[in-house]
This record gives structure tokens, sequence and C-alpha cells, in this order.
């Protein structure tokens, strides 16, 4: 488990960030820039002292104001990537991860040096100095030489904020390698929900210095209440899902979740692997009748289970598409004219062509989803 009950007042900025979840996998601290994200992990790392609070990592304590504990940084065996790599200039690559390695703890199982070389693709850039290396090979570096020093919990703050797309796009594929294989708990800090949906197991909602909310992620994206925090444009549902066919002659592939079968552009994995799935509210469209003769493969039939009272000329919509949640963004206007309120059945259609792969995430390898009416159909292909 980690625990954080901290608080800490920085000029006119009050921190009382409170939140216990498990440590397993991703935990990811989400919120607008300034409300209070980098403060936590810098108290967990111990590079922050907090003026009152207790942080506790797997039952061991790292600060407890009332029993006088504040374990020092150098002791709490907590790996950190910040948003610049920070290498070391005199070093080559090789030297900036032996360094990790130098300051593991005695005694304790060692992470094989190779085994990270190999897992991050450094093999070709042992002898590289960090000024011959891109962005985002620097980060793997980073992220490399934190891993090599065994920690107990790796944190990552914002370590892609500096990247362009190109360079996330390199980066993000190893850090669920990390994640999958190595199994290090991860405490992730970002902005961005794309990254969220690809890497989080749990999600941490910040808001103006306080936990907001705390919760696998798929719980959290899916109400209607943060929305004003997951951010309104980006929202919509993360639901889990499975590889359920191939369809290779069109070029799509067939993800399986609770509320029946999503067709999206093809995906080399094989039949069974486990994902996440976003469906943004706004490429959610809603009809009273089945549609015919219509472009659009995606088409569920479900409830409307909650509207949105934002007042304004968008309003979105709660689903329950069999047993999955669904968000919709409508125009106020088609909400009168189609009568829509709770209870109301509807079918929701969604565009193959919408769920990019910022849509997708790999789910952790002891993942399981079995998903609902979701049987292979005869033409899937054999998923090779």
């Amino acid at each position: 488990m980690l625990e954080v009950s901290i608080v800490k007042r920085l000029g006119d900025f009050d921190l009382d960030a409170e939140f216990a979840c498990e440590t397993h996998g991703v935990v990811a601290l989400f919120g607008r820039s300034g409300v209070g994200k980098t403060t936590v992990v810098n108290a967990l790392a111990g590079l922050v002292r907090p003026d009152s609070g207790r942080i506790a990592i797997n039952g061991t304590t790292l600060f407890d104001s009332s029993q006088g504990i504040d374990v020092p940084p150098e002791r709490r065996r907590i790996g950190y990537v910040f948003q610049e790599a920070r290498l070391f200039p005199h070093y080559s690559v090789r030297g900036n991860l032996r360094y990790g390695l130098r300051r593991a703890p005695r005694g304790e199982g060692a992470i094989d040096f190779s085994h990270v070389v190999e897992l991050l693709g450094l093999e070709g850039l042992l002898h590289r100095r960090p000024r011959d290396l891109s962005g985002g090979e620097r980060q793997r570096v980073a992220l490399g030489r934190a891993l090599l020093a065994n920690p107990r919990v790796l944190l990552m703050d914002e370590p892609l904020a500096s990247l362009d797309q190109p360079r996330k796009d390199e980066i993000l594929p190893f850090i669920e390698r990390l994640r999958d294989d190595l199994q290090v708990p991860i405490v992730y800090v970002s902005h961005a929900m794309d990254e969220i949906i690809r890497l989080a197991d749990t999600l941490v909602l910040m808001n103006a210095g306080h936990v907001a909310a705390a919760g696998p992620v798929e719980d959290l994206t899916g109400r209607l209440d943060l929305r004003p925090l997951t951010g309104r444009y980006e929202a919509g549902a993360a639901l889990p899902a499975a590889v359920v066919g191939h369809e290779r002659e069109y070029g799509l592939t067939q993800l399986g979740f609770a509320g029946g079968v999503l067709r999206v552009p093809a995906l080399d994995l094989p039949i069974g692997a486990q994902l996440r799935v976003r469906i943004r509210a706004r490429d959610v469209a809603l009809a009273l009748r089945p549609p015919e003769e219509c472009s659009i493969l995606n088409v569920f039939q479900g409830t409307v289970a909650e509207v949105g009272e934002d007042g304004g000329a968008l309003v979105d919509l709660r689903l329950d598409v069999g047993d999955a949640p669904l968000w919709a963004r409508i125009t106020a206007k088609s909400l009168a004219e189609l009568g829509l309120c709770p209870g109301r059945k509807v079918f929701a259609m969604v565009k193959a062509v919408a769920v990019d792969r910022h849509s997708l995430g790999r789910r952790a390898a002891n993942a399981r989803f079995v998903p609902a009416g979701a049987s292979l159909p005869p033409d899937a292909g054999s998923g090779d």
C-alpha cells in the first residue's frame, strides 16, 4: 500500500493531500498544472518535508510528524525520473547506468544490468555521452539509472512533458515494458489523459492542493461529476477490453468489452490480449432507432443513465450499454428534440476511426477480463 496524508504550506499555496492505494502497477497523479502533484512526489522522495502528516510505502513509514520520523532521501530507496533526464554529462551511458547500480542497497536482490539495457533498448548507446543522445534516448537512460538502484517505488514526474509527440510515442512502450516485466511500482505524474489511459491502473485526481478522488482508472473516468477535473474535451469512458477477432480483409480488429464488440483499425495483437480502450464522449452520436444504411460500424443499444447539468450549448450524458458505462456529448438542441432523459432507450454510434492509438493502452500482464457476449465471430481470423 501507498499511504499519504500530508499538509504543506508553500507561500500562498496550501497542500492538504490524503489518499491510500495499492502500489501494484502504475499509480497516476493527475490534474492541471499547479494543483500540487509534484509537491506530493517530492514529499515521497524526501525532497520536501511536510509540515505534518504521514507517508508509508508497503508498511514502511518514511515520514510521520507525530513520531518524529523523517527518513533521509538517500535511505528511502525511491527512484526518481524528472522531466529532464539530468544525466551526468562526463559519464557515458554505461557510466550513468552503473552509477545507479552502485546505489542499489546491499543484500537486496539486484536488478540485472543487461536485462534493463535490453528492456530499454540501450544496447547500441552504451558508449555514447548524453550530449550525443536524443531527448527520448536520454529519458530511457534516466529510467535505467533509476531502476538499477533497485528502488521500492519509482517516481516519474511528467517524464514526457519536454518531448515532442514522436519522442513520447517512442518512450511509452518502454514504460509499459517496465510495468509489465519488472513489476516495479510506479507513481506517475501527468496532466495528459492519453498517458494515463495507456499506463495507469489507479488514478489520483488532484485539484487545488487536495485529492478530489482516487480509485481505478475505469471508475473515475466514467463519472460525470469528475469531468471538470479529468478534462472536458478529452472526457470519455475508459473500458477494459480484449482482442476477440480480426477482419484482415478490411483492416479491422474486434475488441470485446462489457457492452459488446467494438471494431477499430487493425491492431497487431493476438486474440485474448488485454487492453483499455477510451471512447471519447465527443465521438459518440445517439439515435432513437437503429440506423440503416450507415457507414458507422459500431452501434450499441443502451439506456440513458444520467444527464449532465451544465446549462450550456453542449450536454454530456452517461449511458449504460450492457454492463459498460459510455459517455456521449450532444447539443442541448438535440437533447430537447430527442426527448432524452434518464431511462430513455437509445442507440449509441461510434466511428471505428475515432479509436486511434492514443485511445488504447495495454493492460498489465496479470489483468483478466472476460467480455460479456463477445464471442469470436466466424470471420474473425486466426489472430496469429
